[in-house]
């Protein structure tokens, strides 16, 4: 009964006109950054930030969740049509998306992407309300210790899930740890790392990082890479109801991308991009009816998985972000950024102290998934005319709005420096072929895991202990060395790097 009572709210919430237009706008600029290739969910939200300091919490956290799980939907339109996965998560789909072009079949393999999107995305929204209450209730029974312990397992996760080498991965998440160290000693007062530059006591701005390495970092990525000529099927997209036995063929791959997706979604650095590659893994192993498509070739399972997965990834990885305040990837890192920005302490107290921000942004989704089928389905032509808009046009405009962005939070051109600086070390990654990622979330929760480790140890009086003789603090570190001591072993090691040799 509280959970309709809860939902009650949120859709009351979510219902007014300021909140459905934040929505809208969330969903719409989310499908447009997912089709234009070169521009992530992440780049994009680290640039709005700034935006966000002009608006109330809910609808700034509506409109940034909308970008998030309509990329996800945008970006399969591209891969579809013409090869080029507009986000990360939708390589899979470009797979045997564009094959089902080439025949003829692009109405369907968009009809599938779409629809199975549209289901994840409503499970992943009750999955979110069923369990985020219990959840929290679970979080208030964490002290300093088990939050550490927390905090280190999501760290290590965000390692062993991240794309690359297991090395690179570990090094960006000390260089954000590191990076996160930059700011005023909150014991004793004292600077650290600041160089005696007035500008860095408080910290290096999340913004400055998160736009720098991501928002500018990319374009530069994207400006060294020659355009391609690019082969758009629009004379093939009509009849975008599948057939019977396309809907026959596509409801189990559904189902199981949604679940496997659902699950994924919640641990971290995993999300939208391992659910999907893992959905296509799956689906490959799984028998279907004798005489169908092989994979590679146009098989509409082979769109349907993925796509319901990285859908479902999206949604349910909202769940330790809001019950916990651990966010377990780069988004949802930009998003616990934007709720300190907004005063608000991410973690179990957001329910009980903002229930219309907690259940409003829950309720939010399920219409913004609703939105994106009317988008996506009906407005192809629209998405595909953007496809001929030249990057030499586009990117200019991106770095503009990022220095306008940068230079308006504090007033003060530092910023933009800073940005600039981080810019080129996003290059670097780039070139490196290091995921700027692991960096983020060690930077959000570096200060956070200093702050809980000193707290505990000050309760302990100093005894280093107490994080093993407290039950669930000693859990989460077993499960923390146990993750290490799997990915280590041959046979995974050798299987790991195999799924992402095929990512790239």
């Amino acid at each position: 009964m509280d959970l309709l009572n809860n939902l009650a709210l949120g859709f009351g919430v979510a219902f007014t006109i300021q909140n459905l237009l934040y929505a809208f706008g969330g969903a719409l600029l989310g499908t447009l950054i997912g089709v234009l290739p070169g521009l992530g969910p992440v780049a994009t939200i680290a640039m709005l930030l700034p935006s966000i300091y002009a608006l109330d919490a809910t609808p700034a956290l509506i409109m940034l969740a909308g970008i998030y799980y309509g990329a996800q939907y945008g970006g399969s339109t591209t891969a579809i049509l013409i090869n080029v996965p507009g986000e990360s998560s939708s390589v899979v789909t470009a797979i045997d998306g564009y094959q089902m072009a080439r025949q003829g079949r692009a109405g369907s393999a968009l009809a599938a992407a779409g629809l199975g999107s549209f289901f994840a995305g409503c499970v992943g929204t009750v999955i979110i309300a069923a369990f985020a209450p219990p959840l929290t209730e679970l979080a208030f029974k964490f002290g300093p210790a088990e939050y550490f312990s927390l905090m280190v397992l999501g760290l290590i996760g965000a390692v062993v899930l991240a794309s690359g080498s297991l090395v690179k991965a570990i090094a960006m998440i000390l260089l954000g740890l590191l990076l996160g160290q930059i700011n005023t000693d909150v014991i004793s007062g004292t600077p650290r790392y600041s160089f005696d530059i007035p500008e860095l006591t408080d910290g290096i701005g999340f913004v400055a990082i998160a736009m720098g390495v991501f928002g500018f970092g990319e374009i530069i990525a994207n400006l060294g890479k020659p355009a391609e000529h690019r082969e758009v099927f629009t004379k093939d997209v009509k009849g975008l109801w599948p057939t019977r036995q396309d809907f026959h063929d596509a409801w189990p791959a559904v189902l199981r991308g949604t679940t496997l997706g659902s699950i994924l979604g919640v641990l971290p650095g995993g999300g939208a991009l391992l659910a999907s590659f893992a959905a296509y893994t799956l689906e490959k192993k799984s028998r279907g009816r004798a005489g169908e498509v092989p994979f590679g070739k146009g098989n509409i399972r082979g769109v349907a998985g993925p796509e319901s997965a990285n859908n479902a990834g999206a949604q349910t990885s909202f769940i330790p972000m809001l019950t916990l305040g651990i966010p377990p990837n780069a988004v949802m890192a930009l998003m616990v950024g934007a709720m300190t920005i907004k005063g608000i302490q991410p973690g179990p107290q957001v329910m009980t102290s903002n229930p219309e921000l907690f259940w409003g942004l829950i309720a939010s989704m399920w219409i913004g998934n609703l939105m994106l089928i009317i988008l996506n389905l009906p407005l192809i032509g629209i998405w595909i005319k953007l496809l001929t808009v030249p990057y030499r046009f586009l990117f200019p405009a991106i770095m503009a709005f990022c220095c306008i962005g940068l230079y308006t939070l504090n007033n003060n051109p530092f910023d933009v420096y800073m940005g600039a600086g981080f810019a080129i070390v996003g290059y670097i990654f780039y070139k490196l072929s290091c995921e700027p990622a692991p960096l983020l979330l060690g930077f959000i929760l570096g200060p956070m895991m200093e702050e809980n480790l000193r707290r505990a140890l000050l309760l302990s009086r100093g005894e280093w202990s107490t994080f093993v003789t407290r039950p669930l603090s000693a859990g989460l570190l077993i499960a923390a060395a146990l993750m290490v001591v799997v990915v280590m072993l041959p046979s995974i090691k050798s299987k790991r790097e195999e799924a992402f040799q095929d990512a790239d």
